[in-house]
């Protein structure tokens, strides 16, 4: 058994698995538990890379569409994009714990409660990660899944999987495959916490230059610590007798290098440039330059690619011709004047009407505006600097 995971419990399919606080995770700071999906999230980068993702993925506007081109046509959110567990808490509830379990285990399951006329489902609910078990049979090859110890069949489950590996029916836990780096860090904090809460080194140094028994030692300690307590006079010290407080450095009592360089490497696990995102020190310097892309670095090297898998996930629980699509543009959001210059850009080209620019910025349309605008040459091309 690993030292970073452990038996799991059994409950029941829809039982509220506890979410462990720090001081329940082990008794030492040597013994990190991450058998529970939730336990990783105690490390601060973890959970921003992880918060980060499942918020933007599951608050970004998702479209749906019939027809491409000119034959385009927006329609209506099915209720599988309004409610898709059916409980009641919407589309960005069900995608956030969609995310959640993709991102800390590689794979998300939930079960087909409810479906159309056409067998396409309409009601997914999803199962803790850590309560399903999955295999395929050797002689047929067919999946078969244990939920909470009871199995489940085939035709019931819900299964979609991320970090895929040749001749393996589940994908990649994150989690799991850097198991040592996020307990490192994991164990940095602990051990930064009871170095003080466990009083694990004296705060100072009472000496004599006499020689003293065990009996006069103790008591010249608590004569000085009665001295010490409820007062805050000076104390004074007789012949011979000198007190030297003992200095430990921040960096080395709570161990903050290894802090920040786990921190770093556990941001890393989600993506290239997510800990110069959340602000970690990677050796690199942040220009405006820097801040003005990170973005689009966000959109273009982390998210786009489960933005995509999101997408088909959706388009195949749906009938046929239709499809998903999210908005990317409105992550894409820069300052006032870049936004007014392109949308001038798209104005003069054609590329656009007024109403679509005001509806992009929240505005009401005008009569006049569903034309394409025309701009004569004596007006400024706003686009150039």
């Amino acid at each position: 058994m690993s030292l970073f995971f452990r038996r799991r419990e059994q409950r029941g399919p829809f039982a509220e698995p506890p979410i462990p606080r720090p001081s329940e995770a082990a008794s030492t700071f040597a013994s990190i538990n991450l058998s529970r999906a939730e336990t990783s999230l105690q490390k601060v980068a973890v959970w921003a890379a992880v918060n980060l993702q499942a918020s933007l993925l599951s608050t970004l506007p998702l479209d749906v569409y019939r027809g491409e081109g000119k034959a385009r046509q927006q329609l209506p959110a099915p209720p599988l994009l309004k409610d898709p567990s059916g409980e009641g808490f919407g589309l960005e509830d069900w995608l956030y714990q969609y995310m959640l379990s993709m991102l800390l285990r590689g794979n998300t399951y939930g079960t087909v409660a409810a479906r159309d006329q056409q067998g396409l489902p309409t009601q997914v609910v999803l199962y803790h990660p850590d309560e399903v078990q999955g295999w395929r049979d050797n002689e047929d090859g067919l999946p078969h899944w244990r939920v909470c110890g009871k199995e489940v069949p085939n035709a019931q489950m819900w299964h979609r999987r991320a970090y895929p590996v040749s001749g393996r029916l589940l994908g990649l836990s994150p989690v799991a495959h850097h198991a040592l780096t996020i307990g490192l860090g994991l164990a940095a904090t602990r051990f930064g916490v009871q170095w003080f809460e466990d009083g694990a080194h004296p705060s100072g140094l009472l000496t004599n230059e006499e020689a003293l028994d065990q009996q006069q030692a103790m008591t010249a300690k608590e004569r000085f610590m009665a001295a010490l307590r409820g007062t805050r006079e000076p104390v004074v010290l007789g012949k011979g007798w000198k007190y030297q407080q003992i200095q430990i450095a921040p960096n080395e009592s709570q161990f903050l290098e290894t802090q920040q360089y786990s921190s770093a490497e556990c941001a890393r696990i989600y993506g290239p440039g997510m800990p110069e995102i959340l602000g970690y020190d990677t050796g690199g310097s942040m220009t405006y330059a820097n801040v003005e892309q990170r973005s689009l670095d966000l959109l273009t090297y982390t998210l786009d690619p489960w933005l995509t898998r999101t997408e088909r996930m959706f388009t195949q629980m749906l009938p046929e011709g239709v499809y998903v699509k999210y908005n990317r543009a409105a992550l894409a959001r820069t300052d006032l004047l870049t936004r007014y210059r392109a949308h001038a850009i798209a104005l003069r080209n054609r590329w656009s009407v007024v109403n679509e620019v005001r509806d992009i910025e929240d505005m009401t349309p005008v009569p006049w505006g569903d034309e394409p605008n025309e701009l004569t040459k004596s007006e400024p091309d706003l686009g150039d600097k």
